[in-house]
């Protein structure tokens, strides 16, 4: 109804406010806007969106949880309410309390499964998506109990012999809990399951344990039933959880009765509850003998019912191929093949950035997840997200994932681009079609207009990277922009069409003078060479994405004065505890921010990425975790999902960079290797790695571990044609130009 919009929205808007004595909804708008450039697009309201989804849950929070503080609750809860922790936040004026201190959680799965059940730091399990948890007790015969959630501490690990497992182990005394959380094929089906196994010295029970709530907070239950056979509930009528064994006692509550935990001792047996809040929860309790070990197993069903696929995908099958990385620091390894798997779990359908608050789509966060994917060898995964672009685009060519972000075309052209090179494919129809179409709608999106304009020939205002700031003209943005019509030429290339591969290419360079433009205004204003964020920003914490010419795009070369300013600036003024903190939004320190700051260094060969990367493999939780960012006092997230799936894929493309990396029409070896691995007595290993020139894999030798006087470097290649330029530049040894057709190198140690 067109007529709409010719209503009076904000005249009624402003006067329903001011009727009831609040505030004037358009002159707070409008003061808002004031503080960022104008822009076509204020907030995109996907974001609005989620935001208003997770506060929701968090206004639900705070009616429960702080008058209900004698319930058992997630760990995050029983931290962040605690006085006397690191991790407690003071409740005050807030109106939403939500996880700010310990947003840490691990996704188990099944290839070409899209459910991911999580599981927190104390082994809280959530199988279905945003759904209800189920925790392990186990409780003495006089009434002491063993709780995860409260326990000084648990032992948390990740096991990946046959798939992501999660163990968590806690001691109280005499009493012991071990759970094993899995996704597991049972009769051509998907279950998530949690096996649990009790002892104690004293008589007791293993108590399964139903909760209301989730590591983001409450997710309601309105109905418990005990199945007649007392071998597994009924959730609301629709999930059956089962059982290993029949329950020997089982107890249910409602909100107004409280918690189930007080009522554990309880002597009538009951077999149903119902709750109007939707707080019911349930303990089925399995007798411990004294001295003996009990297991109980449990089985929840996947929502997933793809029969065909669970039954044909296995774990062995699917890593398969996959590039392998064999070094002597254990740490380092266990986070590459944790970061393999989790590549493949949030990759079965769409590229998710996380299992649970990030589980959508963005091209920024896919970009960088799809380059790990390509360069860890899985092809088909990448093609197969890649097809999934063009019904993505509008209309007008432009790729969206949210609104008034102007990166994303130049992110789905990069990426494309590096799928034909590093496959030697050319770009399917629709990917060309699509891309074509995207190049030009990065032509047309530019501002027009010469002269002393900072913002002249760059993108328009925009949200871009949320991290960065209120919407301006921002840096990132306009690299991207240039990646991206360089990927449309080369694609134009491979299919032979010259003109418009000279019609982008020059629309590039052309873009790229208008950058290099505003960035000598801006060094004229600033008085110095750093990038800040965008041509009206202070140096600030923002910078961080002006990185974006050297890592990954390579747009400036890797002595660039100004890439070096800019990390300079970045580490003197916004490092803390060792990682790159973001002082914007996410209020924390980021892993994979940190890893691009060590990308430009290792680029530079300046030899402060391994601290980086050392600090950043000391982040990461027991199972090879990363939270989008850190917590400076708690270690435990603070921002975005608990498991964020682009630092996983940055470790993995760190690693890759350490071992080899195209560097213009040269390939780079060995460039990041640590002095500490060559001491050992093992032969380092790295590949098959699929690169643009070719599938390589090599390996590295000390002639002699205890102290290597020199190195042999061997490696074997399927080049996609011509041999490239290889450079061997092992730290510590003296570098080395290979000749055409050799495999191997023995480099001498610098004295």
């Amino acid at each position: 109804m067109p007529w709409l919009k010719w209503m009076p929205w904000r005249f009624v808007l402003r006067r329903l406010a001011r009727s009831h004595g609040f505030l004037d909804p358009m002159t707070v708008l409008a003061g808002l806007q004031r503080f960022a450039q104008p822009s076509e697009v204020d907030q995109p309201v996907e974001l609005l969106r989620a935001g208003a989804l997770f506060h929701a849950r968090g206004l639900i929070n705070s009616r429960v949880i702080q008058h209900n503080l004698d319930w058992v609750w997630p760990y995050w809860i029983e931290r962040q309410f605690d006085p006397a922790d690191d991790a407690f936040v003071p409740r005050a004026f807030s109106i939403t309390h939500v996880n700010l201190t310990h947003r840490n959680w691990t996704a188990i799965g099944w290839p070409e499964c899209p459910d991911l059940p999580i599981i927190d730091p104390r082994g809280l399990l959530t199988p279905i998506y945003d759904g209800w948890s189920l925790d392990g007790w186990v409780i003495a015969s006089d009434g002491e109990l063993l709780l995860p959630s409260r326990a000084d501490a648990t032992i948390q690990r990740l096991e990946l012999s046959q798939g992501p497992v999660v163990t968590t182990e806690t001691t109280q005394g005499d009493l012991w809990l071990l759970t094993r959380a899995s996704v597991e094929p049972v009769s051509e089906s998907l279950v998530c399951q949690l096996q649990l196994e009790a002892r104690s010295s004293r008589p007791g029970w293993l108590a399964v344990a139903l909760r209301p709530y989730n590591p983001e907070g409450v997710s309601f239950i309105n109905r418990i039933e005990l199945v007649p056979e007392r071998t597994g509930w009924l959730v609301d009528g629709k999930c059956k959880i089962a059982f290993s064994a029949p329950v020997d006692r089982h107890h249910v509550s409602d909100y107004r009765g409280g918690d189930v935990s007080i009522h554990l001792n309880d002597r009538e047996d009951q077999q149903q509850t119902e709750c109007d809040v939707g707080m019911a929860t349930a303990a089925a309790l399995f007798k411990l003998e004294a001295g003996q070990s009990r297991t109980i197993t449990v089985h929840v069903p996947l929502q997933w019912t793809n029969k065909t696929a669970a039954s044909a995908a296995t774990w062995t099958s699917s890593l398969q191929g996959a590039c392998a990385l064999r070094i002597p620091d254990r740490r380092f390894q266990f986070l590459y093949d944790a970061g393999l798997h989790t590549l493949v779990l949030h990759s079965a359908d769409d590229i998710y950035p996380g299992p649970y608050t990030y589980k959508r789509f963005w091209f920024r966060d896919a970009a960088f997840i799809l380059h790990a994917l390509l360069c860890a060898g899985f092809n088909e995964r990448v093609e197969r997200a890649l097809d999934r672009f063009p019904a993505r685009q509008t209309p007008t060519g432009y790729f969206r994932s949210q609104d008034g972000e102007w990166d994303s075309n130049g992110e789905a052209l990069w990426i494309m681009r590096r799928f034909c090179e590093v496959t030697n494919r050319p770009p399917k129809a629709d990917w060309w079609l699509a891309a074509r179409r995207g190049a030009n709608w990065i032509v047309r999106k530019r501002l027009k207009g010469e002269g002393q304009a900072l913002q002249a020939g760059l993108f328009p205002a925009g949200f871009s990277a949320e991290h960065l700031g209120p919407n301006d003209y921002y840096y990132w943005d306009d690299f991207w922009g240039i990646a991206g019509l360089h990927a449309a030429a080369a694609l134009a290339g491979y299919l032979g069409d010259k003109t418009l591969g000279q019609t982008f290419k020059h629309e590039a360079q052309d873009f790229r003078q208008a950058l290099e433009r505003s960035l000598d205004l801006v060094a004229e204003r600033t008085g110095g060479a750093a990038m800040p964020a965008s041509p009206y920003r202070r140096l600030d914490a923002g910078a961080i994405g002006s990185l974006a010419g050297g890592y990954p795009l390579q747009l400036q070369p890797p002595d660039d004065l100004r890439l070096s300013a800019t990390v300079e600036f970045l580490l003197k003024n916004c490092f803390f505890g060792g990682g790159f903190f973001q002082d914007m939004i996410h209020s924390g320190i980021n892993a994979y921010l940190t890893l691009h700051v060590a990308q430009v260094l290792l680029r530079a060969g300046d030899m402060r990425y391994r601290e980086l990367m050392d600090a950043v493999a000391g982040m990461a939780s027991p199972t090879g975790q990363w939270p989008e960012a850190i917590h400076p006092r708690t270690g435990g997230g603070c921002m975005g999902d608990g498991q964020h799936v682009w630092a996983a894929a940055e470790w993995i493309l760190m690693m890759r960079h350490c071992f080899l990396r195209e560097e213009g029409e040269a390939l780079i070896m060995g460039e990041g290797i640590f002095p500490a691995w060559l001491s050992h007595k093992e032969t380092l290993s790295f590949g098959p790695a699929p690169t643009a020139f070719g599938t390589v894999s090599m390996t590295i030798e000390p002639e002699k571990p205890a102290s290597p006087e020199a190195i042999k470097i061997r490696w074997q290649a399927i080049w996609h044609g011509q041999p490239p330029k290889i450079e061997l530049r092992l730290p510590g040894f003296v570098h080395s130009r290979v000749l055409p057709g050799e495999t191997s190198a023995r480099l001498i140690k610098v004295i």
